[in-house]
């Protein structure tokens, strides 16, 4: 979820998603709390009982963690699925590595389809996104969502590549750019090259690219080892999201009520 409706929004949004819809063939709405929006539980639990969605996702301040014991005890089933903590850095203050001899980074313009599918692909296969919580939702099928995301994104934005002497890429990040802020959305190291110091050099190149006086960036709250890098790197921590999956009775697998 984008750094704006997290944090900048204020407000409570409500919203079918039409591309997670289709996808899993289950209706889904996203409700979301913006950090800066104050609200209550009361209108929380109204816009929840208003949807007659088959899920909604619902994303809310982590400071607010009274929430899910009346998320809970609700009509509708509730699975905890993660946190979302974003991290932030002024453009200019970041930790760079040394540069790499006959390595390249940068923006570009155009990536074929076939080659992002396959990065996003193997870098993303293994990651243990909120949807992974949810039975409804396959695994597989939620990777195809984020390679058609990384798609759409490059189409309108490019995206930032590392690439070696051999021209290969070896690392990728999708970015939004945003008046006031960089959004690094899906970044990663492929990986035959991880563990190697890529990925700092992947973010120098974010940097570099950037249009924005800082750059944003998040990730799931399990996700440890990329959070390492980026307090490597100099970002900090400013915001956590909780994620709450609230699922219409009897679509569960073991459910009662549903059919065989």
């Amino acid at each position: 979820m984008g750094w704006y409706d997290a944090l900048e929004a204020g407000e409570l949004t409500s919203v079918p998603s039409e591309y997670e819809s289709k996808r899993f063939g289950v209706s889904v709405d996203r409700v979301t709390v913006s950090a800066s929006a104050g609200t209550q539980l009361s209108e929380v639990l109204t816009a929840i009982d208003k949807s007659t969605a088959d899920v909604v996702v619902l994303r809310y301040p982590a400071r607010e963690v009274h929430w899910f014991a009346a998320l809970a005890t609700g009509a509708r089933t509730a699975l905890l699925a993660d946190s979302l903590i974003y991290w932030s850095l002024p453009v200019g203050k970041g930790r760079r590595p040394a540069p790499l001899a006959g390595f390249n980074a940068g923006l570009e313009r155009e990536i074929d389809d076939d080659l992002v599918d396959d990065l996003v692909g193997d870098i993303f296969g293994d990651y243990g996104n909120h949807y992974c919580a949810n039975p409804l939702f396959d695994r597989t099928l939620a990777l195809a969502g984020y390679q058609e995301w990384a798609r759409r994104s490059i189409a309108d934005q490019g995206a930032v590549v590392l690439r070696g002497p051999d021209r290969r890429v070896l690392a990728l990040a999708t970015v939004d750019q945003a008046g006031s802020w960089t959004e690094i959305e899906l970044a990663g190291v492929v990986p035959a090259e991880q563990g190697r110091g890529r990925y700092g050099h992947l973010l120098a190149a974010v940097e570099d690219a950037a249009s924005s006086r800082r750059l944003v960036i998040s990730t799931q709250g399990h996700n440890t080892g990329v959070q390492r890098a980026w307090a490597r790197y100099g970002f900090e921590p400013v915001h956590t999201l909780l994620t709450v999956h609230l699922v219409t009775p009897g679509l569960l697998p073991g459910e009662p009520g549903r059919e065989r």
